[in-house]
C-alpha cells in the first residue's frame, strides 16, 4: 500500500485550483447533478455503503449521524461544517479549503439536499484570515453560477451558506461549544443530552461534520459508495490526509487510504530528516496518545490504532527525532491545553493548570520520581471526568509518555537538568 490517493487534493498543483473554473474543469460539480437526481434518503444511503466515518477525529459513521435526525421537527434542519481547525499538529482542513474550496461548497450542498437543510454554515477558525476570503469568494462564485440560492440548477431545492469566522478559541472545535459559539454565546460545551441532532443549533435538529467528511461527500455520490468502501480496510474505509510535520524530510499533506502504516509513508516523505532517527511521533494530534518507532508498521485505521493504544485522530503525524526532550514536548503540549481550557469544569481548568507547573519543575530537572506518580493521579482525576474531550486529550500525551519514556524523566531529575540541548532540535528553534 504505497500508492497515494489524491482524490480531495488532486488539484492542488493548479494555479486555478481554488476558482470555479478551476474546479469544474476537473469534473467539480458534476456530483451535485446527479445528487438532484436522487433522493435524499438514498444519498443518506449511500454515505452509509460507504463505510465513511468522520475525519475530524472521533471516526463515527457519517451517514448513521445524519441517520439520526428526528423525521419531523417544528423547527428548521441545520448543517453545520467544522472547519475551526486548531489541534496541534493538525494541518489537513486549511490547505484544503485553502487550495479546494469549492469541494467543501459541492459537498455541503449535497449534504445539505440529503438532510433536507435549507440553510449550512461553516465555521472557521478566526485567524485563517486568507482561508476566509478564499471561502467567502467560493460561496460567491456558486451563488453567480446558480449552484446556491434559489430553485437550485432547477431542482426546486433552495441553499444558502453562511461562512462565519470564529475568535480562535481551541475549545469552539468541540461542537457543542462551536454551536454556543454561532449563536452569539460564550463557546462552553454543553450537557448532553439533548444531542445536537435533537435539538443543535437555535433549538433545531443540527448535524456537525469536519470539513474533511463534508468535502468527501462529492466523489462518494459521483463515483458510488463501492468506490470508497474499496479502499481502506474492512472497518476503516475509503482515503484520508495524513499530515506529516516535524523532523521529516518532505513534510507536507499526503493523501492515502486509511490503513497506510507511518514507514511507508516516511518512505515517500523522504523519511526521518538526514543522519537522525525516530524517537516518538503521534497518529493524530496531540491529543492522542504518543507512539515509538515500535509502531512504525501500526496500520493507520481507527481499529489498529485503538488497539495499539492510541487514537487515529486527525492523522497528524508529528514526527520527532532523537534530539527532542520528551518532557519538553509535553510541557509544550500542556501549556496548550492550559491556555485553551474554557473552565467550565473542574477536573480540566483546574488538572490542566497543574500538569503546565509539574511538568515546568520536571523538565527544569527540579522534581521527584514521587511526581510522576502525581501527574498519573491527577490524570485519573481527568479522565472520564471532564466536561468534553479536552479533558481527557490533555491527559493522552502526559500519561503515554510517562509509560514510554519513564526512564528519561527520570534522568532530568537525576541530572538535576535537562539533559537535551535545544540548539540540538530544528523543533524549539536550533540552528540544526
Amino acid at each position: 500500500m504505497t500508492t497515494l490517493t489524491p482524490v480531495l487534493t488532486g488539484n492542488w498543483d493548479q494555479a486555478d485550483s481554488f476558482t470555479r473554473a478551476g474546479y469544474e474543469r476537473g469534473g467539480g460539480y458534476k456530483a451535485l447533478r446527479k445528487a438532484f437526481g436522487m433522493d435524499p434518503d438514498g444519498i443518506v444511503q449511500a454515505v452509509k455503503d460507504s463505510g465513511l466515518r468522520g475525519r475530524g477525529g472521533a471516526g463515527f459513521p457519517t451517514g448513521m449521524k445524519w441517520g439520526f435526525l428526528p423525521p419531523s421537527s417544528p423547527n428548521p434542519r441545520y448543517l453545520v461544517v467544522n472547519a475551526d481547525e486548531s489541534e496541534p499538529g493538525t494541518c489537513k482542513d486549511i490547505p484544503l479549503m485553502m487550495a479546494n474550496p469549492h469541494v467543501l461548497i459541492e459537498g455541503t450542498i449535497i449534504s445539505s439536499f440529503a438532510i433536507r437543510s435549507n440553510v449550512a454554515f461553516i465555521y472557521v477558525r478566526g485567524e485563517v484570515l486568507h482561508v476566509i476570503r478564499r471561502l467567502h469568494q467560493a460561496v460567491a462564485e456558486a451563488y453567480e453560477a446558480g449552484y446556491l440560492g434559489k430553485d437550485i440548477l432547477g431542482s426546486g431545492y433552495d441553499l444558502d451558506i453562511v461562512v462565519h469566522s470564529g475568535a480562535g478559541a481551541y475549545i469552539c472545535g468541540e461542537e457543542t461549544a462551536l454551536l454556543d459559539s454561532l449563536e452569539g454565546f460564550r463557546g462552553w460545551p454543553r450537557l448532553k443530552p439533548p444531542f445536537p441532532a435533537v435539538a443543535g443549533l437555535y433549538g433545531g435538529p443540527t448535524v456537525i461534520n469536519n470539513v474533511e467528511s463534508i468535502a468527501s461527500v462529492p466523489s462518494i455520490v459521483g463515483n458510488g459508495p463501492e468506490w470508497f468502501a474499496a479502499m481502506g480496510t474492512e472497518k476503516s474505509q475509503g482515503f484520508g490526509i495524513f499530515s506529516l510535520s516535524g523532523h521529516v524530510t518532505r513534510p507536507g499533506q499526503y493523501e492515502a487510504p486509511l490503513g497506510i502504516t507511518l514507514r511507508e509513508l516516511l518512505d515517500m516523505a523522504g523519511g526521518i530528516r538526514a543522519g537522525h532517527r525516530l524517537k516518538f511521533w503521534t497518529p493524530g494530534g496531540s491529543s492522542t496518545p504518543i507512539f515509538t518507532d515500535e509502531h512504525l508498521d501500526v496500520p493507520l485505521d481507527f481499529e489498529s490504532v485503538g488497539a495499539a493504544g492510541s487514537m487515529l485522530g486527525t492523522r497528524a503525524l508529528q514526527i520527532f527525532d532523537e534530539t527532542t526532550c520528551v518532557v519538553r514536548a509535553v510541557l509544550r503540549w500542556s501549556e496548550f491545553y492550559a491556555h485553551e481550557s474554557c473552565g467550565k469544569c473542574t477536573p480540566c481548568r483546574e488538572g490542566t493548570y497543574w500538569y503546565k507547573l509539574m511538568l515546568k519543575r520536571l523538565e527544569a530537572g527540579q522534581g521527584t520520581e514521587e511526581d510522576l506518580e502525581t501527574l498519573l493521579d491527577i490524570s485519573d482525576n481527568i479522565l472520564g471526568r471532564a466536561f468534553c474531550a479536552l479533558g481527557d486529550g490533555a491527559t493522552s500525551p502526559v500519561v503515554s509518555s510517562i509509560k514510554l519514556f519513564r526512564a528519561e524523566y527520570l534522568q532530568h531529575f537525576e541530572q538535576g537538568r535537562c539533559p537535551f540541548d535545544p540548539a540540538e532540535s530544528t523543533l524549539w528553534g536550533g540552528a540544526k
